[in-house]
């Protein structure tokens, strides 16, 4: 049986580093370090009159407007922060996961520190893959 939307979108956002989940307006929110967020979870039925999962991420414009364009029966701009480019993403009906994963990591980039940013491009370029632990020092003799 496949996990529920939830739990598969909370396994991906939770894989990439420094990244903790917290609940905001009754949904689950993933956040990287110092709290910028870049998915929202939520169960909507304003568009559609039936509950369906979906995931809010923190998206380009251009990315948006190509996703939403190309499927709009999958993707859509959500309101408060589809002007900022954010991207919807319907879980309902056999999810992209692929595509959920590459938005969900763009997301992630949006929202990281510099720093971290920094640290996990030098150690690889998915940041599902983390920054790349420090080398223990040896005492000298």
């Amino acid at each position: 049986m496949p996990a529920s939307p939830l739990t598969e979108l909370r396994r991906r956002c939770l894989s990439l580093p420094e990244t903790y989940e917290k609940e905001a307006w009754g949904s689950a929110t993933f956040r990287v370090t110092k709290g910028k967020i870049f998915a929202m979870f939520a169960i909507n039925a304003q568009k559609t009159g039936r509950a369906r999962p979906e995931v809010w991420i923190n998206s380009s414009t251009i990315n948006q407007e190509l996703l939403v364009a190309e499927s709009p029966d999958r993707y859509f701009v959500p309101p408060y922060v589809g002007p900022y480019g954010w991207v919807g993403v319907w879980l309902d009906r056999r999810p992209p996961w692929k595509t959920v994963q590459g938005l969900l990591e763009d997301g992630w980039k949006r929202a990281a520190p510099k720093r971290l940013l920094k640290a996990v491009t030098q150690s690889s370029e998915s940041p599902a893959a983390g920054p790349k632990p420090k080398a223990s020092r040896t005492a000298r003799r």
